[in-house]
């Protein structure tokens, strides 16, 4: 390990030195000391070619050639814009996701090994040259015996030991940047780290991709919106994933869409939806909606259906997180400046100490220029960028929930606009927002979560009754007067069963009697003396 690890630093130093990617350091306004110690590096007293390039290309460049992990490094950092200056943001966002594809040989090894049988015994037909090969995994056809046709994705043999050290030299190099300079500071590198590290590990472990891709295809089943393929839960493991092949059109492959007479503006409005319905009524989303997951079915063009693949990254949000994100769109795009800053310390994203007036000028001057275009050529992910870099001014914490949502949100309406140049996005997702704010305050929804919380009822009155025993046993040893010997503890188990009694009330529960007699027993313990 040791070994590999010196490796790995040697590369990362000559990747360093060939893309003089210490002079972007360098440029930034860091410590005199730091600046003094670079000069001790014994390259920068060497002649070294100028190279003609942006620094956007030259990271891009290093990260290429520091092969697939870096290169998916590389991808999340494209996609975080609230974080990265746009000309590195644009440059890395033209890394590809295709890398040259490992031995066939060790890919049927590592299938049999994780399946505990031979190929030629499980399935009928096995294609050793992969479909597809990107940084975590390659992806080869097969057939089942039984006569369906499936992927199979294997995850690339000897990546964990790599990717340990990468993600640790990573670490150093984002902790090194913050200390060296405030700007860097404000990107917040080792929290960039961090969320890749997640990332990373949870697309090396393939039976969540699977779990995931199936709640994915029970949220949307039957549904003429999107359809997800079918996993073979028998033959998962891992390391390897096999679910049922889906043949479509590429959602970038236009010529074909229009060949087929598919209904643009149709496939456009239904990708937006199928975002809003994932991300509120669902608080599940397909998080990497890149251009190659997605495919379209060709069986009803007039009536277009959506098909998703990879669902290795996933994201959710808390029902108070939905809440305030919507409320935050609508009073956004009715350009309620005052009610968006609220919103923003009501929430906890920026601190209470915040003076409401500067954030909502901050707010205006940023956004107000945007609402001058007609409102179908507002970039709605653009938005939503630009409001949380304004709010980072004001010193917002990262929300990662949000970040994945804004990521997602900006491929969405990317793609959606180049299905349909005229998608008008605020006009599709008005009413979808709108309705569910109404469905969250409806009598429905707000007697099931009152029955929710009556569920925790037994469990607050069990809380209480424990609390009162070990504080029975704890006062043996020194008896005090009858009247205060059970003091705040009776009152605290007074207080659970009125809590109780009122929530089990509102519930509407048939059970009357027990309600009232928590509610009378309650009172009497709080009042007791």
């Amino acid at each position: 390990m040791k070994l590999l690890a010196a490796r790995r630093l040697l590369r990362i130093q000559r990747v360093i030195i060939r893309y003089q990617l210490d002079d972007l350091l360098l440029a930034l306004p860091i410590p005199f000391w730091v600046r003094a110690l670079s000069y001790l590096l014994p390259w920068r007293w060497l002649p070294r070619k100028t190279l003609n390039l942006s620094r956007g290309e030259r990271l891009r460049l290093a990260l290429e050639d520091l092969g697939p992990i870096f290169i998916k490094f590389g991808q999340l950092l494209s996609t975080r814009r609230d974080l990265m200056p746009p000309d590195i943001a644009d440059e890395l966002a033209r890394l590809q996701d295709q890398v040259p594809p490992f031995d066939p040989v060790q890919s049927k090894a590592l299938i049999e090994a994780q399946l505990g049988a031979k190929v030629s015994d499980m399935f009928a037909r096995f294609d050793a040259q992969p479909l597809a090969s990107a940084s975590i995994a390659q992806v080869h056809a097969a057939q089942l015996k039984s006569g369906e046709e499936v992927v199979i994705k294997v995850i690339r043999p000897g990546l964990k030991p790599v990717i340990r050290q990468d993600i640790a030299w990573l670490f150093l190099l984002a902790k090194l940047a913050e200390k060296a300079s405030a700007d860097a500071r404000l990107l917040r590198p080792v929290e960039v780290v961090s969320d890749y590290e997640k990332t990373i590990y949870d697309e090396l472990d393939l039976l969540r991709e699977a779990a995931n891709a199936s709640q994915l295809r029970r949220n949307f089943e039957d549904s003429p919106l999107l359809y997800v393929p079918q996993v073979y839960w028998d033959y998962c493991r891992p390391q390897v994933l096999v679910m049922e092949r889906i043949y479509g059109v590429p959602v970038t492959d236009l010529d074909t869409l229009a060949d087929q007479r598919t209904d643009m503006k149709l496939l456009a409005e239904r990708g937006v939806e199928i975002f809003f319905t994932q991300v509120f009524r669902d608080s599940f989303f397909h998080a990497d909606m890149h251009p190659g997951n997605i495919f379209v079915s060709n069986r009803q063009p007039w009536n277009p259906q959506y098909i998703a693949i990879d669902c290795g990254i996933i994201g959710s949000l808390t029902p108070e997180d939905q809440d305030y994100l919507a409320r935050n769109l609508i009073a956004f795009f009715k350009r309620d400046y005052r009610r968006v800053a609220q919103l923003h310390i009501d929430s906890g994203w920026i601190p209470a100490t915040t003076k409401v007036n500067d954030f909502e000028a901050a707010i205006r001057t940023v956004c107000e220029p945007i609402f001058e275009k007609p409102l179908k050529d507002i970039s709605f992910g653009q938005l939503l960028m630009r409001l949380f870099q304004t709010a980072r001014r004001f010193n917002m914490e990262v929300q990662p929930q949000l970040v994945l949502l804004q990521k997602t949100l900006l491929n969405i309406e990317g793609l959606g606009r180049q299905l349909y140049p005229d998608l008008d996005l605020w006009s599709t997702a008005q009413p979808f927002l709108e309705r569910w704010m109404r469905e969250r305050v409806s009598p429905r929804n707000v007697l099931r979560n009152l029955q929710l919380q009556a569920e925790q009822v037994p469990h607050l009155s069990q809380m209480a009754r424990d609390t009162l025993d070990r504080l029975n046993q704890q006062q043996v040893a020194a008896p005090v007067t009858p009247p205060s010997r059970y003091g705040w503890a009776s009152r605290l188990l007074g207080a659970a069963l009125i809590a109780g009694a009122v929530t089990q009330g509102l519930s509407l529960s048939l059970q009357v009697w027990p309600s009232w007699a928590m509610l009378a027993g309650g009172i009497f313990l709080v009042l007791r003396r």
